[in-house]
């Protein structure tokens, strides 16, 4: 198998496409140096056969002008000069004949035949009765040669306007077939290359997500290849790192709630008053041991909430969920606290289904839902408003509480991090509720925003916004 690198892919297609329009522009070139060796050729021609025709007119005038003044002055040189005459006009008429694809056909020999004639009838010592006639004829076979010559030159010139008609089709066939090449070259470098980057990015972000389940494949060139080898090399190790941490985390919970439960049974023995009666200081001194144990075990626990939401956060399970039902299910499960504190809770939301993660939903609504509750003023209202915009879902959870500082606004979704403002009834949280949100959302590829405190509205604002897909 060739393995072919990033680099190599690159700079392969690079020199394709180059191919391809060097074979363009060499093509063209080729084209256009055939055309113009045929102009040159043709414009020899051209002026070989006007020359040719001139001096056959001019010769023709000589002889006839010698041929009369001989039949007159009956002199020697004139017949010298009459013969001179017949003689370059023949080597002009040998010369049109060498044109080729010269249409002159039985013309040439017929104006031999002429002038041979001529010759004879002036050489002979016979009355010369002929000589007018054959000199007329002479003159109507070198208009026909004229007439041949300017018929052939219109020919030649309506040959070569269709190749050059020809060549310009040719070359622009040559232009598009190569340019489309070129693009068909592009889009496969593009989509040879892009697809592993895509592949690359989509294992970061799963990477990003905790989500160490899928292997990592990129295929490609193979630099690329490498580096998703070494990107799965680096979930597998993430994998077992976070595996050893929860399984840590698990021992370390453990094993504090076994003296935790001693500890709780001691005071408890104490606070009964088994082991004797205590006095006041004693006393006293129970209960700040009672109330700290009580503390250490919230935090255990919030651990332990925080480790199982780290894990339920790798889990998908989506499916068909009416946005109605699932906030209707979200505050029967707090019925309890909304009845204890005479709170009122509306909530509003389309009568329609998208596929979600219910379980994640449920328990990000769940704490939010929770957190107003407990920031929420004696018989306040807490509002759930559920929109559908396109293929999200936002969902906003909003109070009459004090707020949320604009100081705190990123703080509040670490673990263990509350608030600097103060619920209106004691609350135990341990500050792991909103940190639980923020990673649930992360792994639905949501997000959970607070709106800042602008002072115009009483409570805390949080609204979620979670990716969807219609149902049905």
């Amino acid at each position: 198998m060739i393995r072919i690198s990033f680099r190599q892919s690159m700079l392969a297609g690079f020199l394709l496409i180059a191919l391809l329009l060097s074979w363009a522009a060499v093509s063209s070139w080729l084209l256009l140096e055939q055309f113009v060796q045929q102009s040159r050729q043709h414009g020899e021609y051209a002026l070989q056969l006007s020359a040719s025709l001139q001096e056959l007119a001019d010769r023709t005038v000589g002889l006839e002008r010698s041929a009369r003044q001989f039949t007159v002055l009956n002199e020697p040189v004139l017949l010298e000069r009459f013969d001179e005459n017949v003689a370059h006009a023949l080597a002009a008429i040998k010369r049109l004949e060498s044109i080729p694809a010269g249409s002159w056909g039985a013309l040439p020999g017929d104006w031999r035949q002429a002038v041979d004639r001529l010759s004879q009838e002036l050489h002979q010592s016979a009355p010369r009765a002929e000589l007018l006639p054959l000199l007329n004829r002479l003159a109507e076979l070198n208009r026909a040669l004229e007439h041949a010559g300017q018929h052939w030159m219109d020919q030649q010139n309506a040959g070569l306007l269709a190749k050059l008609e020809q060549g310009r089709r040719k070359l622009t066939s040559l232009v598009a077939a190569a340019v489309v090449g070129a693009f068909l070259v592009a889009l496969a470098m593009n989509w040879w290359l892009s697809r592993p980057l895509g592949s690359i990015e989509q294992a970061i972000e799963r990477l990003g997500e905790s989500r160490f389940d899928e292997p990592v494949t990129v295929p490609g060139p193979a630099d690329l290849r490498r580096v998703g080898r070494r990107l799965d090399w680096l979930r597998q190790r993430l994998d077992k790192l976070e595996s050893e941490r929860e399984r840590t985390l698990r021992h370390v919970s453990h094993e504090l709630k076994t003296p935790l439960t001693a500890l709780r049974e001691g005071i408890a023995l104490l606070q009964e008053q088994v082991l004797g009666p205590l006095d006041g200081s004693q006393q006293e001194v129970v209960d700040i041991l009672q109330h700290n144990v009580m503390g250490l075990q919230g935090h255990i626990e919030s651990l332990l909430r925080l480790n199982a939401a780290s894990f339920e956060a790798r889990r998908s399970g989506s499916r068909p969920l009416l946005l109605q039902q699932l906030l209707a299910d979200v505050v029967q499960g707090r019925d309890l606290q909304i009845q204890a504190r005479q709170l009122t809770v509306l909530c509003n939301a389309p009568a329609v289904t998208r596929e979600l993660d219910a379980e994640k939903l449920l328990v990000v609504l769940d704490n939010l839902l929770s957190n107003a509750i407990d920031f929420s003023p004696q018989a306040g209202v807490i509002h759930l408003e559920a929109v559908v915009l396109g293929k999200i879902v936002r969902i906003a959870c909003i109070d009459q509480g004090p707020g949320v500082a604009n100081d705190d606004a990123e703080r509040i979704f670490e673990p263990f991090v509350q608030g600097s403002r103060t619920s209106p009834t004691p609350r135990q949280g341990s500050g792991v509720g909103l940190s639980i949100v923020r990673e649930l959302m992360t792994a639905m590829g949501g997000r959970v925003m607070l709106l800042s405190d602008d002072g115009k509205a009483p409570g805390a604002h949080f609204w979620i916004e979670v990716p969807c897909e219609s149902s049905g």
